[in-house]
């Protein structure tokens, strides 16, 4: 068992971790920048340490301060909670070299799934299905890349091999736009993840996002806690999550959830991860591995029951995992939404003092956030500043008690997105189930045309 934890995060997601310490008997160690003082779990953790100024490239990303911090306290462990340096290779290398334990998988394997082309290198040997591509980086030959496209078929996307978060993509319809379309995703790529390298893709026309949710101890076990849909997105941000996916059936679950299990095992893994598949015609297609625990975690722990940042600390702790697949029972629905402090129209961030905060609260609500009264939201960082998760028998009614619980839950002082959470759960589309990633950005732009028309 780990004696000490550093969270080397900020929020909701520190003070998430922060619990789940408490319940083992973990002491706590909060780094925080000088903006973040008055973070909730600031004041709980049994210790603090300012690791530097606001900007998140001086402290929350700042890894000789973070290190440095684990080594005056005497931890054990650092704790990346997501975001930041959760999945930077060379910070989880740096931990383990330094003599602290990295909580999540080893550097090696977050190296390995954070480019993209080696991923899904490793996936197909793995056999984990993938969607049609180039099977490795695009090189300058025009007519080589030309090939390429056709043998996939248009449309194709470019994407960065580096890239991750919905940037560093580029839908390609035409032959004609091919070529421009790879050198300005290299540049890009170049610029924004220091990795010029792009791969192409074909590109579903209607897909769902639906990903599955692992836990393996890198000792040989790993288990499936099913799946989560997250379709509603926002330029490729997810806006609601929810579990489980609607229209998958129990064995698609089994059978994508054992192929996942198996890519596990063969590459190693380690602590909490998730298998990001895009989902067509009943086939599943993986894009991308996320190495650590997800913002939308809650809604898979509503319908299982485990906590997963518990598993994550038994697993940093050299355990084995003690939950097996047959443990593992999904009960009812959950659905989570993101509450962020931005215009809900123009959905620019709207950072401020939050002058009044009220829950929301009934069966099966659970909030996770580090806002309170009096609470000055940052401009210096992400502007999700909670989640609301439900959780219902079936659908229809976890659906219903989120349209309670956002109705009920109060933010004065800053704007947020409650109103287009409300408008979501209200939709006919979304209540009918199993809408695809373009859903939700064609709604937001029919109701900005109708508003036009009606001025």
């Amino acid at each position: 068992m780990l004696d000490k934890v550093v969270i080397a995060n900020r929020g909701e997601i520190a003070l998430r971790v922060l619990r789940a310490c408490q319940t083992l008997g973990i002491r706590t160690v909060a780094v925080h920048s000088t903006a973040d003082r008055n973070l909730k779990h600031v004041g709980m953790a049994d210790e603090s340490v300012c690791i530097g100024p606001a900007p998140a490239a001086e402290s929350y990303l700042n890894i000789p301060a973070i290190i440095a911090a684990a080594e005056v306290t005497d931890a054990q462990a650092i704790h990346p909670g997501y975001g930041f340096l959760s999945e930077n290779a060379d910070f989880a290398e740096r931990v383990e070299q330094s003599g602290f334990v990295f909580i999540g998988p080893t550097a090696n394997v977050i190296r390995m799934m954070g480019d993209k082309v080696e991923a899904i290198r490793a996936m197909q040997a793995a056999g984990v299905p993938c969607v049609p591509g180039s099977g490795g980086p695009l090189g300058d030959d025009a007519a080589v890349n030309a090939k390429i496209a056709r043998d996939i078929g248009y449309p194709v996307i470019i994407k960065a091999a580096g890239g991750g978060g919905g940037r560093g993509m580029r839908e390609v319809r035409t032959e004609a736009h091919l070529s421009n379309a790879i050198t300005l995703t290299k540049s890009e790529a170049k610029a924004a993840f220091g990795n010029a390298e792009v791969y192409m893709e074909k590109f579903l026309e209607n897909p769902r996002h639906v990903e599955i949710q692992v836990l393996a101890d890198g000792q040989g076990n790993a288990i499936h806690l099913g799946e989560r849909d997250c379709s509603m997105q926002r330029r490729h941000q997810k806006v609601v999550e929810e579990a489980p996916a609607p229209g998958i059936t129990p064995e698609q679950r089994a059978q994508i959830g054992k192929v996942c299990v198996e890519a596990c095992v063969r590459i190693g893994y380690r602590g909490a991860g998730t298998f990001e598949f895009l989902y067509e015609n009943g086939r599943f297609y993986f894009i991308e591995m996320n190495t650590r625990i997800q913002v939308e975690h809650p809604v898979t722990e509503f319908i299982t029951g485990v906590d997963l940042v518990r598993e994550q600390l038994l697993i940093a702790g050299g355990e084995k995992l003690s939950i097996r697949q047959s443990d593992i029972e999904i009960n009812g629905h959950a659905i989570e939404c993101r509450i962020n402090a931005e215009d809900p129209d123009t959905f620019m961030p709207s950072p401020g003092t939050v002058k009044r905060f009220e829950s929301a609260g009934g069966p099966g609500v659970r909030i996770d956030t580090h806002v309170y009264d009096g609470y000055r939201i940052p401009p210096n960082y992400d502007s999700m500043i909670g989640k609301l998760i439900v959780h219902g028998r079936d659908r229809a009614t976890a659906i219903a008690r989120m349209r309670i619980a956002l109705a009920e839950m109060v933010f004065e002082g800053v704007k947020t997105n409650l109103p287009l959470q409300q408008r979501i759960m209200a939709d006919g589309g979304f209540q009918a189930g199993g809408q695809n990633i373009h859903y939700l950005e064609k709604r937001i732009a029919e109701a900005k045309e109708k508003a036009i028309k009606l001025s």
